[in-house]
């Protein structure tokens, strides 16, 4: 039987505070879930599940100590530095 063993990640607290203002700054509230470390017990398999921040009802993912966002997959990406004009272009 294969047993998953489920590590929350923390947010990085420095990254967690820049995303927030720049959401203050645009006037949304973003909903952020932390990621998890899946690894499968008895192997060296470990997935490393990206935080997600969900503004406006789309998901942007996040790893902690990276300045880039993915937006719903790992194929579309931007930068936190155009995070705000992301956002305003959603209006």
């Amino acid at each position: 039987m294969v047993n998953i063993i489920k590590t929350k990640l923390e947010f990085d607290n420095n990254l967690k505070k820049r995303i927030e203002f720049i959401c203050n700054f645009c006037n949304v509230t973003p909903k952020i879930i932390n990621g998890n470390i899946r690894k499968i017990d008895k192997t060296n398999l470990t997935y490393i599940e990206p935080h997600r921040v969900i503004i406006k009802g789309i998901t942007f993912l996040v790893f902690n100590y990276s300045n880039t966002l993915y937006i719903n997959n790992l194929s579309n990406k931007i930068e936190l530095k155009d995070l705000e004009a992301f956002i305003k272009q959603l209006n």
